[in-house]
């Protein structure tokens, strides 16, 4: 499928894909994004522990991998976190993404391809802090249960894949996650909410990222 790589507003790239008029990530920022949605609406919610297992959905261009790599060492915590994707960005567009010169930390540009010249199906300690496990794998065909104690969802919007985002997907996150585990998504639509609250999931809307209004984050909450 065509694409291009483009500057979104907060200086970071993103891929571009004129076919669905989709990006990776947001147009207003996607470090931004993945910052507001996924740290602190999600890893820093769990301030206290020292280990924590990560499914994200939709590997993509890494940005997510990247940047909880940065937060676990910086937090000193261990993160065990596997990517499920099933259609990997090739490594030519990778080379030209910015992240690491955004971030203020250029030097780790290496450190940023590394991450997807990784092998699949295996599980690699890239640092003290970080091991990474990459699965090439359909959303469909995850069968994870109490494993995980959160969930970057980052699939492409519901507007080019709705299927990305029913009920039926949403039950195979809630049986991935531990009791109390949390889900956080930058999308915040109604059909979604429903999906996850049919799913058995806790559902919360909250501020959105710059140029969203809202985003949502789940909660697997079983009484026994």
């Amino acid at each position: 499928m065509k694409h291009e790589i483009i500057i979104t507003k907060d200086g970071s790239t993103s891929i571009y894909i004129p076919e669905w008029d989709e990006t990776y990530h947001s147009k207003f920022g996607a470090i931004q994004e993945a910052k507001h949605v996924f740290i602190k609406n999600g890893l820093a919610l769990f301030e206290y522990v020292l280990e924590i297992s990560i499914l994200e959905i939709g590997f993509g261009t890494g940005l997510n991998a990247l940047i909880t790599m940065f937060e676990a060492e910086h937090r000193q915590i261990k993160v065990n976190y596997v990517a499920v994707e099933a259609y990997p960005v090739a490594f030519e567009d990778i080379v030209q993404l910015n992240y690491a010169t955004q971030l203020e930390v250029p030097n780790r540009q290496a450190d940023f391809e590394h991450l997807h010249t990784l092998p699949w199906e295996e599980t690699i300690e890239v640092t003290p802090y970080f091991t990474l496990t990459k699965r090439k794998q359909f959303f469909n065909d995850i069968i994870d249960e109490n494993t995980f104690d959160l969930i970057y969802f980052d699939a492409f919007g519901y507007n080019v894949q709705p299927e990305l985002w029913n009920e039926v997907i949403f039950e195979k996150m809630y049986h991935a996650l531990k009791c109390k585990g949390i889900l956080t998504t930058y999308a915040c639509r109604t059909t979604i909410k429903n999906a996850m609250q049919h799913a058995g999931f806790e559902t919360k809307k909250l501020p959105g990222a710059p140029g969203k209004r809202e985003m949502l984050r789940a909660l697997k909450n079983e009484i026994y």
